[in-house]
């Protein structure tokens, strides 16, 4: 029986190259036998074959479609170079006068502050002086300790009150602290000096070794009884050496930056 095509499909072009592959599959199943089970002799058994048509033409340009969502924020770009410095701009307009300085009354009235000052400051060192008993150098403040004490209580004494047994480093420091203890009406008082670690070897009480400077009386050191290892100091100002286990009184000196 022969095989017609279905109404909707297309006529089979011309065979060519590209469509050999779809003509051969046509013709395989075109010797196939009919297979229509179950048909009554008035069905005409048929088979139906699709083949894909050409491609047609390109349509219209369809409309704009709607915006998309926004896309993720991007990374933060690298700082760009420092532009460079703009013109100068002009100079802005002078402003109002001042007010005229009275300069002549204002130099009096500091210079006699600075007076009032001085005045002060000598009636403070009076008070100092003659009230609490001390006496003062440039860097030093010095206090006479009217208490017999043995020379290591009496630098333990003048620790508690912040200083160190008095130690005349230089000629200015040693009268300055005689004429202290010759005012007071004492005989003799301890000084921070000592040969305690080394038989001969007189240290400061801070234990700086002492340099050039002596006020030895004649004789001394003369290490008596083999016990002499602290310093006294008389009212003349010369030194010799005590036992430490004398009582005696005794001078603090004081760093007047740390008071």
């Amino acid at each position: 029986m022969p095989v017609l095509p279905h109404a909707g499909a297309h006529v089979l072009p011309v065979l060519t190259m590209k469509r050999a592959p779809v003509l051969i599959s046509l013709a395989l199943l075109l010797l196939l036998p009919p297979a229509c089970p179950q048909q009554t002799p008035e069905d005409a058994c048929s088979l139906q074959i699709l083949v894909p048509g050409l491609k047609g033409d390109a349509g219209e340009k369809g409309d704009k479609g709607a915006p998309g969502r926004p896309g993720r924020v991007g990374p933060t770009g690298e700082k760009g170079e420092k532009g460079d410095s703009g013109d100068i701009g002009p100079p802005g307009p002078s402003g109002e006068p001042g007010i005229p300085c009275e300069c002549s009354q204002l130099r009096k009235a500091i210079g006699e502050m600075d007076n009032q000052v001085s005045q002060l400051t000598t009636e403070l060192k009076f008070i100092k002086n003659a009230v609490a008993g001390v006496r003062e150098s440039e860097h030093k403040i010095y206090l006479l300790v009217k208490e017999e004490k043995r020379y290591v209580d009496a630098q333990l004494a003048c620790q508690g009150r912040g200083g160190m047994l008095g130690m005349p480093k230089d000629e200015a420091a040693n009268g300055l602290m005689a004429a202290y203890v010759a005012q007071a009406g004492l005989a003799r008082i301890f000084i921070g000096i000592n040969d305690m670690e080394r038989e001969g070897t007189f240290v400061y009480a801070d234990r700086s070794p002492m340099q050039t400077f002596h006020k030895w009386r004649s004789g001394e050191p003369n290490n008596a009884y083999d016990e002499e290892d602290c310093v006294e100091m008389v009212a003349s100002g010369g030194w010799n050496d005590v036992a430490c286990h004398t009582t005696l009184h005794f001078m603090c000196e004081f760093d007047k930056e740390h008071v």
